[in-house]
């Protein structure tokens, strides 16, 4: 590992430019056929929400909003990674790792980290401190892009590993959701010694025998999340799976398609009563935008689900995680895992709880209770 350097997000006025413009100059398809979600983002919402963009979004506040949090870039086997770390002015507090997925960022987790660093001025308790680390995965943000294969979740578990211990932190926890779950899934199964536990808010596990031969009440809202998913909402994954770099043309070339790709999995994956924006607001949707569009990571981050989309809920060989585990059931996740489910492969879990508000983009949709959720998991493994 080289040398870690302190990082600033300072995007160019060019770039700026080069972003009206092509907002300016979009070209729309036409109106959806049925008056609702049904077939993607309605072309009403993509033109409000491009208006938006061009004429009331202010990336330089943005910006400076971002950067207030210390940044820094760590070279890991060759790609110079993002990554927010935050020390707490608590004694006692311990390193936390936290992961993202797709389609999200470390954008999701500004609204936990403050919380969770100084809880004593967020109305906590000291004993609940964290130093927060949060990485961009490779090819989202701010990091670099691989140029090989290889870069799937097992390695980035095991480069996690890395930078914590090049931070000097010999023992730390891990949280996730999304592929930033499968990461801390991967980082628990490889078990190197330094990561005393992990909390998951969406458990990488598959359906048990036993849901399928006799499913209980649990095992059937779960089956239909998954039902579901596959005929309706898995279309992004097949393609991003198989042909990353052909769906990266569009992507990296038009910000609103870009942003589209987006916006309609935080319609269908949070708790948010028919409207993102009744849980998220339009700057905190295109901010995460933004961390796509910068780098044009639109092939790049489908590039994941290529390399990692057969190896993620397990694999081949000893899948368990035997590490103290920690996981938190919001009631519209993809799929809403039943415990008995995730017992099947996280062998030690020691804090289960199941929510009854917030999805898969728990932090950013739901911040008080999704710190609450870490606070009281990480209290059973300190």
């Amino acid at each position: 590992m080289g040398d870690i350097t302190t990082f600033e997000i300072a995007v160019a006025d060019e770039e700026l430019e080069d972003l009206k413009t092509r907002l300016l100059t979009t070209r729309f398809p036409e109106a959806e056929t049925p008056d609702d979600w049904s077939q993607g983002v309605p072309l009403s919402y993509a033109q409000e929400i491009t208006e938006y963009w061009i004429n009331e979004y202010d990336w330089r506040e943005r910006e400076s909003y971002f950067n207030r949090h210390p940044q820094f870039k760590a070279n890991l086997d060759g790609l110079d990674i993002h990554f927010i770390h935050c020390e707490s002015p608590h004694a006692g507090a311990v390193p936390l790792l936290i992961t993202h997925g797709w389609p999200g960022s470390v954008v999701e987790f500004h609204k936990i980290i403050d919380p969770l660093v100084d809880p004593v001025a967020h109305g906590g308790d000291a004993s609940d401190a964290f130093h927060v680390i949060c990485p961009s995965l490779p090819g989202y943000g701010f990091s670099d892009k691989p140029s090989a294969t290889g870069w799937g979740v097992e390695k980035i578990a095991s480069e996690w590993d890395v930078l914590m211990r090049e931070l000097g932190y010999d023992a730390y926890y891990a949280q996730g959701g999304d592929w930033g779950s499968a990461v801390t899934t991967g980082i628990g199964v490889q078990n190197k010694g330094a990561c005393k536990g992990i909390h998951v808010n969406m458990p990488n596990v598959r359906a048990t025998r036993e849901a399928l031969s006799d499913p209980d009440e649990k095992d059937k809202r779960a089956l239909a999340g998954a039902q579901y998913y596959q005929q309706w909402g898995a279309g992004y994954s097949k393609q991003q799976s198989t042909r990353p770099q052909t769906l990266g043309y569009g992507l990296v070339d038009s910000p609103v398609g870009q942003a589209m790709w987006i916006i309609e999995k935080f319609y269908e994956w949070t708790d948010c009563d028919g409207h993102p924006e009744n849980v998220l607001t339009k700057d905190e949707l295109l901010d995460n935008v933004m961390y796509y569009w910068w780098q044009g990571n639109g092939a790049s981050s489908g590039k994941l689900y290529w390399e990692s989309f057969n190896t993620a809920f397990g694999g081949d060989g000893d899948n368990k995680v035997r590490i103290p585990a920690g996981c938190s059931i919001f009631p519209k996740e993809i799929v809403p895992t039943p415990r008995s489910w995730a017992e099947k492969r996280y062998k030690n879990i020691v804090y289960w709880n199941e929510l009854d508000k917030g999805g898969h983009f728990a932090a950013f949709e739901q911040p008080e209770v999704f710190v609450d959720e870490i606070r009281a998991a990480f209290r059973l493994m300190r």
